[in-house]
């Protein structure tokens, strides 16, 4: 027994062999998390922001903080332009490649007035080509003053104005998709600005809806959208600082972030 001549010292071998034990396989098992964990793609992310009307330094902050507390790897890549007017532009776009090497691509700015037609489908060819997407509150009015539709369904929506700010009830219609896992039943959001949607494109999935305070009419909030080979994720929320700072609203926009980057 173990070179033991006793009872007890043949069970303090094998207790010492099961602490062993146990401690190797507790060993192996932190190494080979570290090990996934290490191995986990880094997501290339452009975060492309300005433009009239939000605290456009804040948000973008916001959002790197966010997917870093939640343990996503992102290497951002923020290109702020095109001043705090209506009718800017984004130098970067005038790049025939300008999306290359992304993962995703966030359009947080907001120029409503631009109506360039060139420069607009110079952005949207891209992301019909298979430039991923996620687009932020005022994205969708940017370039709403043009006539050409290009930008309005690669969205997936057409938005042209918003009701008043308000607490807006949210309603989670699709919970089985990945970006809404983290999504309550129903969220309230801060001061916030609802969206009137005109139109929902083909190939758009609505995830969650709102109702106006207005007129009680239902609107599509948050989306999923196909456009050519590209995956688009949306949301008409994030006016305030106060929605950049909710758990729920930086939840659900890193998990669509991931989805539109990757499928998952």
């Amino acid at each position: 027994m173990l070179g033991c001549k006793s009872l007890n010292c043949f069970l303090e071998h094998i207790i010492s062999m099961r602490t062993l034990l146990l401690l190797l396989t507790a060993i192996v098992v932190t190494a080979s998390t570290s090990v996934r964990a290490d191995d986990a793609k880094e997501l290339k992310v452009l975060l492309i922001t300005g433009g009239c009307c939000h605290d456009y330094d804040f948000q973008s902050r916001q959002l790197q903080k966010a997917a870093a507390d939640r343990g996503v790897k992102v290497k951002w890549t923020v290109v702020k332009e095109g001043g705090n007017g209506t009718k800017g532009k984004i130098d970067l776009y005038s790049k025939a490649d300008w999306a290359k090497g992304f993962d995703v691509v966030i359009h947080n700015e907001c120029f409503a007035n631009t109506t360039d037609e060139d420069y607009i489908r110079s952005i949207t060819k891209a992301h019909y080509d298979g430039a991923n997407a996620v687009v932020i509150h005022c994205a969708m009015h940017t370039y709403r003053a043009t006539k050409i539709d290009d930008w309005r369904q690669m969205l997936g929506v057409t938005s042209r104005r918003h009701d008043h700010k308000s607490n807006y009830v949210v309603k989670n219609i699709k919970p089985d998709h990945p970006a809404m896992k983290a999504f309550p039943k129903e969220w309230t959001t801060p001061k916030d600005e609802l969206y009137i949607i005109e139109k929902v494109w083909p190939d758009t999935e609505i995830l969650a809806t709102s109702v106006s305070e207005r007129d009680g009419k239902l609107h599509p909030t948050i989306w999923a959208h196909k456009y050519g080979k590209a995956r688009v994720f949306g949301t008409t929320y994030g006016h305030s600082n106060e929605t950049f700072e909710d758990k729920v609203f930086l939840d659900y926009v890193i998990n669509g972030m991931i989805w539109a980057a990757t499928g998952k």
